[in-house]
């Protein structure tokens, strides 16, 4: 044994492919997205726990569908989805309308996002924000709940399955690109390329608290036009569903619930998302029985 495994360091090889890794992602963002200080920061953080320890590395590496994920979301800068396909502006918004329209007191009918813009409450405003704050640190809480819970096997399954529902959702934004209602209500029907994101109803939470957490998240959106399906709707669900399969206590699954509902009628009341993209969302998800799939990497665990 080399006096590099003694240590409890990385092998050469090990070494290469973290290189040639972190090399390849950063040259790429930088070419196609722009460098910024948190790529900086997250490149020194791997590389640093790759190399302290074997502990640290394993984590690492458990960590990677995460970081996929947010790579993959991320490179979605490089090619936008609507030079891809022709955006849906009315036709998903007529489609609301018809199936799940509010008839005002004036006779006009209404989405549900017009709806909520005209009956705000500051409740909502701060719980909603709350609600969505949660959309990826709370399954990412959860699988690092897994993990050091020694329930490794399920902790793969689970995070493979967040990855592979944020591919499909990726794709069925370059399928069939669509605006979200936010985008109706400040410029209608019409297509304009390399509009900017809008925190829409969130910027309520962001001017009661003061603190503009979502300018900053939805000033640099990698795709306005990614609204179907809502993956929003689907991460904290895939997390509840994995809670109620592990050894999770009762609280935790009552917790994940509790946020799920909570996100869904924030991703409507915010203008975020229509209900039929929040009903897609539920469905993209990867279901549980997929596990079988994945039983030969249990075995390398």
């Amino acid at each position: 044994m080399s006096g590099n495994r003694i240590l409890g360091f990385p092998s050469a090889g090990e070494t290469r492919v973290l290189v040639l890794s972190m090399v390849l992602w950063l040259a790429v963002t930088a070419m196609f997205v722009g460098l910024r200080p948190e790529h900086i920061f997250l490149g020194i953080l791997i590389a640093c726990m790759f190399e302290a320890a074997p502990a640290s590395r394993r984590l690492v590496v458990a960590l990677l569908p995460f970081i996929v994920f947010g790579i993959s979301y991320d490179w979605m800068n490089i090619v936008h989805n609507y030079d891809v396909n022709p955006v849906d502006i009315r036709g998903l918004y007529e489609a609301e309308k018809s199936l799940f329209g509010i008839t005002a007191a004036t006779g006009e009918v209404l989405t549900p996002n017009e709806f909520f813009a005209r009956h705000t409450s500051t409740l909502m405003d701060i719980l909603g924000g709350f609600f969505y704050l949660c959309w990826v640190p709370v399954p990412i809480f959860f699988g690092l709940y897994l993990y050091f819970g020694r329930q490794v096997k399920i902790y793969l399954h689970f995070a493979i399955v967040f990855l592979l529902v944020n591919l499909i959702g990726f794709a069925g934004y370059y399928i069939h690109p669509a605006a979200p209602p936010w985008y109706v209500a400040l410029y209608g029907f019409d297509f304009i390329e390399g509009t900017p994101g809008s925190v829409a109803g969130l910027g309520h939470f962001d001017e009661i608290t003061g603190l503009g957490i979502f300018n900053g998240l939805y000033g640099r959106n990698s795709n306005v036009f990614a609204a179907v399906p809502s993956l929003h709707s689907a991460y904290t669900l895939v997390a509840l569903i994995y809670s109620l399969r592990s050894r999770s206590p009762w609280w935790m699954s009552a917790f994940l619930g509790v946020i799920t509902l909570g996100i869904w009628f924030t991703a409507v009341y915010t203008s975020h998302h229509y209900i039929i993209d929040v009903t897609l969302g539920i469905a993209f998800r990867v279901r549980p029985h997929a596990r079988a799939r994945f039983r030969p990497l249990y075995g390398q665990v």
